[in-house]
């Protein structure tokens, strides 16, 4: 199994993915889709991929149908997408995935964050480079075989298949996502769960202790209703 494997693995662990937070970051991803492709999704695939993962994370379906209404609201301030950069203590790079519709605000709030732990705000570009910007696909293993599925996601760029207890995970570089969106609708096959992630080119061992200074920054984040996902270079 390559990266893309062990990353999930490790991301599955994750303390953050708690109902509230799950559904106010789905909630933010609805009114993006809305607001950049309109609110229907047969004709909107960002937003249809986005009530895809609602659905995943058993999201009610009031709340989808709530948010896709509060998007069409000219009134509503516009999200930003805005990613941050920076250092943890013991070297470890950090990326910050935020939504928001105040970066003073969130600026401030991240840069405390950094400062109160011992860590640095970086500059943009100071440690983007350090993680590959993929895409992922989670759909149902059952009639479909993997090794087949996979010569044919070779041609969309994909660069890890395989299987797992959820079903079966496609990854590829972040710009083929449209690509094999509409390979996998136009073949019928249904798409459980779709999304982004940073992986690490190269991940760095921490003692417990070092570890234990990480994660109080982590912690920090990761609660900040900005903030979308975060990403680092510590072996988890």
């Amino acid at each position: 199994m390559g990266r893309a494997f062990e990353f999930r693995k490790a991301r599955k662990m994750k303390r953050w993915s708690a109902m509230a937070k799950t559904f106010t970051r789905l909630g933010k991803d609805i009114v993006m889709a809305v607001k950049e492709g309109g609110p229907d999704p047969e004709t909107n695939a960002k937003l249809r991929a986005v009530i895809q993962n609602a659905k995943a994370a058993n999201m009610p379906k009031d709340n989808v149908e709530r948010a896709i209404k509060r998007a069409s609201d000219k009134s509503l301030g516009d999200y930003k997408t805005v990613l941050y950069e920076g250092y943890a203590p013991h070297g470890i790079a950090i990326l910050v995935e935020t939504a928001t519709d105040n970066t003073n605000r969130t600026v401030a709030n991240i840069r405390s964050y950094f400062n109160k732990s011992d860590g640095n705000l970086g500059t943009s570009g100071s440690v983007e480079f350090m993680f590959d910007h993929t895409c992922n696909f989670r759909i149902a293993s059952e009639g479909i075989d993997v090794e087949e599925l996979e010569l044919e996601m070779i041609d969309f760029g994909a660069e890890e298949v395989f299987e797992d207890e959820d079903g079966i995970m496609i990854y590829a570089p972040f710009q083929n996502f449209g690509g094999i969106q509409k390979y996998l609708e136009e073949h019928h096959i249904v798409i459980e769960s779709s999304g982004f992630d940073r992986i690490p080119q190269v991940s760095k061992t921490l003692s417990d202790e070092q570890k234990e200074d990480v994660e109080k920054l982590l912690e920090k984040i990761e609660e900040d209703d900005d903030v979308q996902n975060v990403y680092h270079t510590m072996n988890e």
